[in-house]
């Protein structure tokens, strides 16, 4: 979903039975008029499976786990559509969910179907026609900014989320959960990993008063409006939200955040437009977070050695689902050495 919400056909492997799916939409949500179903793949997403569903005017967009075996608890579809019923109504920006459904003789998976946003994703490039001046640039990242902290500030135990989470003991149970998802779908080989690892658990902050976080918040998980790319339309991909340390949620942003003096191999992981002239460096969007949540960042260091961690192990579970024949994505052929670039990055920037 670059520049815009680009649909492929559908993955050879990834489809489903478009009788039964039609069928069951029918039974569970009403106003779907006439016409037959006509389903098209989102192409970005690397773990959760996203279609557009089409039947006349009406539309949608269901979202499944990957295929093959998964990680433990992870891509909780139910957790995941129970997450947005809550959050849709005090954070407009999270997409409304229309049902969710865990028949296994549906599509032989849990799955929901939720409402579809119209707008852009910007990602590695702007839309045809316009120019990313840097004035544009800076605002869109005081909207990136702006979102997190709206994110950070809402009030989670009014809005019925007091069980997706457990805030005491978040962080260490973080560090410690991701070394072993990392040590599961271990494939190579990597040095840097048992000092930087050690260095993690030996090092770990006090964390602040708990918010509701995003866990994979970036530009490319928003949607822009396409008449004005500094208006937000969506926020997607919450499949990771919980109650949590928000300055972990900000590192996670600020990993993704590549910037044009970051490390060469790094920028081929993570292109991005935030490389463009314009677009405010870490430090500036840490100020301004820091400024406008009116929060103390002075440990932010250990939490950007951990975010380029889990980043490093995120890729890892994507990259050994492929090499034992999970995927036929080629894009995922490559992850291995990406891996092995953010956990050298990781260890640099700790020291050890």
């Amino acid at each position: 979903m670059d520049n815009q919400e680009d649909t492929i056909a559908v993955r050879a492997g990834e489809n489903f039975d478009l009788e039964k799916v039609e069928h069951y939409l029918r039974d569970h949500i009403e106003d779907i008029g006439e016409g037959t179903l006509q389903v098209r793949q989102f192409p970005s997403g690397a773990s959760n499976l996203t279609y557009l569903l089409q039947i006349g005017d009406w539309e949608g967009v269901l979202r499944r786990p990957p295929l093959g075996p998964v990680p433990p608890k992870a891509h909780d579809m139910k957790r995941e559509c129970s997450l947005l019923q809550k959050i849709n109504p005090v954070f407009p920006l999270a997409p409304k969910p229309y049902l969710f459904c865990d028949d296994p003789t549906i599509i032989g998976a849990p799955f929901y179907v939720m409402e579809r946003r119209k707008g852009v994703i910007v990602n590695t490039s702007f839309p045809p026609g316009v120019t990313p001046t840097p004035e544009l640039c800076k605002q869109i990242s005081h909207t990136v900014i702006d979102t997190l902290v709206q994110i950070h500030a809402i009030d989670w135990q009014a809005a019925g989320l007091d069980t997706f989470g457990h805030p005491p003991g978040f962080l260490e149970r973080q560090v410690k959960g991701w070394i072993e998802r990392y040590h599961r779908a271990k494939t190579d080989d990597i040095p840097q990993v048992e000092p930087l690892t050690s260095w993690l658990l030996s090092h770990i902050p006090q964390s602040p008063a708990p918010t509701l976080i995003h866990n994979d918040f970036k530009l490319n998980n928003m949607m822009l409006d396409a008449e004005d790319l500094t208006r937000p339309v969506a926020v997607f991909d919450w499949e990771m939200a919980t109650i949590g340390d928000p300055l972990f949620d900000l590192a996670i942003s600020l990993s993704y955040w590549a910037t044009e003096d970051d490390p060469e191999e790094l920028k081929t992981i993570l292109p991005t437009v935030t490389m463009f002239p314009g677009f405010v460096s870490r430090e500036t969007f840490m100020e301004i977070y820091a400024q406008k949540s009116s929060r103390d960042l002075s440990s932010i260091d250990y939490y950007m050695i951990f975010a380029y961690f889990k980043l490093a192990v995120i890729i890892q579970q994507i990259y050994v689902r492929w090499k034992r024949g999970q995927t036929q994505d080629e894009r995922f052929a490559v992850f291995g050495a990406r891996v092995q670039t953010l956990i050298t990055h990781a260890a640099q920037l700790a020291g050890v």
